[in-house]
């Protein structure tokens, strides 16, 4: 990999790549070109060539990539040989739903344990996960090293929450709330508000023309697919 900081819109788009080089690989396809991978994930070619120039040279001219290779090539990118245990906290209607999904197309995420303040929910294994009182939330991430957690609490609580997440050691948040949470610049969020999607996607389908091909318009005109 070359020694830079790759754009986040890239960064997104490395699951997409992964996840489909493995539909490819378990099919029996041995190499892509862009061209292929392009009219498959409706992301442009061009941008899937740049993405890859990020990393060096992954593919031959005339040949294309080898699926393997850049299939394992991006497993060790996005540390798919590493399994990375994540925290829940709150375990209500959405937050079961994250249980049941259990991550299913990654192999390496794994929700350890989660946390709640109902008394019903704590100390119950809801989908393999053991179930902590909210009191016990910074001990057990603690000691159980986790990175990374998930904050699907009402919004009122949110930053109360995830400040005792940072007192705990975690590095990385997945903010369900739609409260823009106040916290060390080493601290990564990603904010996940399904309201303003919806009201985004409502709002594209109402003002922007029909997309002929699938594909969206990054801010530097290049189309894109996130």
């Amino acid at each position: 990999m070359k020694d830079q900081l790759i754009p986040k819109a890239t960064a997104k788009r490395l699951p997409l790549y992964y996840r489909y080089l493995k539909t490819l690989y378990a099919s029996g396809k041995r190499k892509v070109s862009s061209t292929e991978l392009s009219d498959a994930l409706k992301v442009d070619s061009a941008t899937i060539r740049r993405d890859f120039s990020y990393f060096g040279e992954l593919g031959k001219r005339g040949y294309g990539y080898d699926v393997e290779n850049l299939m394992n090539f991006f497993a060790k990118t996005l540390n798919e040989d590493v399994l990375t245990h994540v925290a829940l906290i709150g375990v209500g209607h959405l937050g079961h739903a994250l249980l049941r999904y259990r991550f299913q197309r990654s192999e390496s995420i794994r929700i350890s344990a989660a946390f709640d303040v109902k008394e019903d929910l704590v100390g119950r294994i809801l989908e393999g996960v053991p179930v902590y009182s909210a009191e016990e939330m910074v001990q057990q991430i603690k000691e159980q090293q986790i990175d990374v957690a998930i904050l699907t609490v009402p919004e009122h609580v949110a930053q109360q929450n995830a400040d005792l997440l940072v007192k705990a050691g975690i590095r990385g948040i997945m903010n369900f709330t739609p409260v823009r949470l106040d916290l060390p610049g080493y601290v990564k969020v990603q904010n996940v508000d399904l309201t303003n999607e919806m009201q985004t996607l409502i709002y594209f389908l109402n003002n922007y023309p029909a997309e002929t091909d699938g594909t969206e318009t990054e801010d530097n005109g290049t189309a894109v697919t996130e």
